[in-house]
Formats: structure tokens, sequence, C-alpha cells
């Protein structure tokens, strides 16, 4: 790798570590909240997983949803009188314990922000425009004093909100036309800044790439939307249902793909309008998604907060998420937004028992090392590696890596696809490396081992594999490993 310290990409945008939390499955009641649980705060949160969301450092959660925000009334969860309600997208019972007031004190106290989404399926302008009202402003209207009865003075001032959810699926509650949903969300958006001008809105793209729909609707949607926008949303999810480890490992470039394509619907649209204004991408549903699949197919319905999507992921997921995570961090200058789908419980790297402990999950530290480490300045790099074909894509490098530099150090990311040791070096050029801080690898596991609550043997270690000869760093990388090296300046 050869890195110049004036040859950059771009800034990161510390929403890139982002997650979500979707009223859905344990990932609320049981997951985050609990009381009677032997850590639950007074208000019935819990207390260890407070303490893990805090130790990934989340700093922007999504909510509340997903599929679950196309039927949800908001009012349902501020107040006294809670209703117990259907959530015809999950077929489970939502008693709404958990509502606007107790999420957003919630994710205050784990240092994050709120991505707020207004229901555009079974709703529209009008509850998008009350409910910024409740949420921004300050007093003297009726849903801003409605908030303050509610007891809280001051305005929550989220500053993110998404509109709708995967509109153009249709498993979605209230699915839309491309046109349908483009006008709906452009006069919604119109009238959310004249309650608040200062947020800013991500419109629905299309649910995944392979949607017979994608590519037209992203287009037909930004002509409506795209002076009112700020960013259009991606959805990604990755698994290996065939068992195919070299392909599954290079399923990040099909996502550096949907990047690139869907970047350049954002361009034609801009050019077409001949617009000055860059549209941005928030990737805000990604993961894995594929372990839980079969089981969830024998759920009950109507339950209150069954096990559902409680992917168990091993350290093959744990390779192909630090891949998927690199992907994010190399196309800084248009992914601005991006969360992890989901936090705690459902396709999550936080895991909990009902009435018992909270652990990690294998994906849980290439995302902690990205999250603490990945800030400043995204290099360009030049890459001389080793290539191979599989079954999807041709030309995958063996090793996937981003330098990222701030003004104490550059960090290094790479994941070692090969089942060989790979050498690796790093010419810093215009950079006075002194020495290295840290090198923490994951490697040397079984595919399929996995953490539990009992063992996490999935977790990094220190690696003394590397050093620096005057302006590069010389490594080594171990067979199918995730790498982390830090180097002061």
């Amino acid at each position: 790798m050869t890195v110049n310290k004036n040859f950059t990409v771009s800034e990161i945008d510390p929403r890139v570590y982002g997650s979500f939390l979707e009223h859905m499955g344990r990932a609320v009641y049981s997951g985050i909240y609990e009381p009677g649980h032997a850590t639950a705060d007074a208000k019935g949160f819990r207390e260890d997983v407070k303490e893990l969301v805090r130790e990934l450092k989340v700093p922007l959660i999504r909510y509340p949803g997903g599929n679950f925000l196309s039927g949800y009334n908001w009012e349902d969860g501020v107040g006294k009188n809670r209703p117990k309600k259907l959530d015809l997208a999950w077929k489970t019972v939502e008693t709404n314990e958990v509502g606007l007031h107790e999420f957003l004190s919630w994710a205050k106290e784990v240092n994050a922000e709120v991505n707020m989404a207004v229901n555009l399926g079974t709703r529209g302008v009008d509850e998008a425009r009350n409910l910024v009202e409740y949420c921004n402003h300050p007093s003297g209207s009726y849903y801003s004093d409605m908030r303050r009865e509610n007891g809280l003075e001051a305005p929550f001032k989220i500053k993110t909100w998404c509109l709708g959810n995967e509109m153009d699926g249709p498993w979605q509650i209230g699915m839309k036309t491309a046109e349908e949903y483009g006008r709906l969300a452009a006069e919604t958006a119109k009238v959310m800044k004249l309650v608040d001008p200062d947020i800013e809105l991500v419109v629905c793209g299309s649910s995944f790439v392979e949607m017979p729909t994608f590519a037209e609707w992203e287009a037909t949607v930004l002509e409506h939307t795209y002076d009112h926008v700020d960013y259009l949303s991606l959805h990604s999810y990755y698994g290996n249902q065939k068992n195919n480890l070299p392909n599954y490992l290079a399923k990040s470039v099909g996502m550096d793909r949907f990047i690139k394509s869907v970047t350049a619907i954002c361009d034609y649209i801009k050019a077409k309008k001949k617009s000055d204004k860059t549209m941005y991408l928030s990737f805000d549903e990604w993961n894995i998604w594929y372990h839980s699949l079969e089981v969830d197919k024998k759920n009950e319905p109507w339950q209150h907060a069954p096990p559902i999507l409680e992917d168990i992921y091993n350290f093959e997921d744990a390779l192909l998420l630090g891949c998927l995570m690199i992907t994010l961090i190399k196309n800084s200058d248009r992914v601005k937004i991006a969360c992890l789908a989901q936090l705690v419980n459902v396709i999550a790297p936080i895991m909990t028992e009902k009435g018992g402990e909270a652990w990690r999950q294998a994906t849980f530290y290439p995302f902690k090392h990205a999250a603490h480490y990945g800030h400043g300045i995204v290099l360009r790099h030049n890459l001389d590696v080793p290539t191979y074909d599989c079954e999807e894509f041709n030309d995958v490098p063996f090793v996937e890596s981003v330098a990222v530099h701030n003004d104490d150090e550059i960090v290094v990311f790479a994941v070692n696809r090969s089942e060989e040791n790979m050498d690796f070096s790093v010419e810093l050029q215009g950079f006075a490396p002194v020495e290295i801080i840290e090198f923490s690898e994951i490697s040397g596991h079984d595919i399929k081992q996995i953490n539990t609550k009992q063992a996490c043997p999935i977790a990094p270690k220190p690696s003394d594999n590397a050093k620096i000869n005057s302006d590069t760093l010389a490594a080594t990388l171990k067979p199918l490993s995730w790498n982390m090296i830090r180097i002061s300046l």
C-alpha cells in the first residue's frame, strides 16, 4: 500500500459509525429495557447493556424502525395512557412502554444522538410536522406544550430525520410507487423544514440493490425530492447461505459497487437539475443476516418481544463485517451516515439473556476498532496485492484495507482474506512515522467459532509482527485476520 499526505478522499463523518434500534424482537424489550433485571436503572433500562453500547461509541441511533415504523403512531408512546397495539410488520404485540421520552433519555445516557423516522406508510405530512413540532419546537404551540406537559421542558433538538422506510417493498405497510412516494416525501420534507429549518432529511432509496425497481426508483424519487432532502438511503444485508468462504468474504466488493451505483444516480439527477448541491448517502441499514432465517419461520404470531432475528455470529462473520466497515470508510466522501442494523439482540453485536448476562458477539470488535480509531482524513491509496476470482466477483484483492490520518497518528485497518500469511507494507509518503502504538489482530479461530455468554474467545489480541523503517510500515497479516495498526507521527 502507498499513501501520500496530499492525496485524500474525505474527512470521515462520525455518524458513519451509527446503529439502529427497532421495536422488534428483543431489541428494546429485554434488550435495552428490562425492569426487574439485576442491573436495571430506575427507568427499567439495563446498565450492563448501556456499558456495552458506550464501549462501542455509537454516535447516532436510528429509531423506531424499520418496517415497524410504517404502522406506528408516535402518540401511543407518550403520556400516561399507553395502548397495546398489534404490530403488523413483525406480527407481535407492542406495549408502548418505551416511547419517545424513554428512548431519547436512554440515548443521551449512551452518548448517542437519535436519527428519528416518520411514518409515511399509514400516515403522512400532518403526522410528520406534528412530530417535529413535538420534538424540536421550544414552547407555545399545541405539540410543544404537550411535550412539556409530558415532562420535558426543553426540546429534544433532533437533527436527522428519515422520511419513511423501504417504501418500495411489497412487505411494507403502505407500500408506494416511486411517483407516489416521491411526491409525498417532497411535500413532507417541505413542511418538516418549515417547522424546523435546521433539520436534515434522509429520503428512501430502494430497499436493496436486487429490487426490480432499483435505479429507476432512486432517479424518480430524487426528481421530486432533490431540492428538499440531504441524504438518500441505502439498505443491504449479507449472508453465507452457500457456505462459500472466498465468495462470502468478497461481498464487500458488492457493497462498494452498490455505493458507486447510487452515487452515479445522484450525480445524474444533479446534472439534470443543473444543481450545485451534492446529494450524500445514508447507508442506514447494513449488516450480516442469514443465521436466523429458518428458525424465524417457526415463530408464533402476536407474542410480545419474541426472539426473532437473533443471529449468532461466527469468526467469518467478523471478517466480513471488517471488510464492510473498511468499504464504508473508503467511501466517506459520499457516505456520511451508516447504521449497523441492529444494536442489541436483533442481528446485533450485543446479545442479552433475559434476566441474565449481556455479552459481545464476534462482530463487536471490528466495529469497535473502527468507531474508536477511524476518525480523521481517509487517505487515497494504491494497493498492489494478489487477487482471486469467486462465484460472484472477479479480481478480489486478498487484502481489504484503508488508512486514516488524524493529527497524531495514522490508523491502518486491514482484513487478510487469504488462508496464508500476507507480507504487508505501507509506504507513508509525506509523513514522519515514529513508532507503532498498537497492532491488534483477530485471527487463528475456526471460521465457525462463536462467542457465547460463557466465553468470548473471539477478541483482539496484540501482535508484534510489525515494524517501522524510515517512512515504511512492514507487517505480517496472519491468515484470515482482522488487523488494526496505529502509528504515531
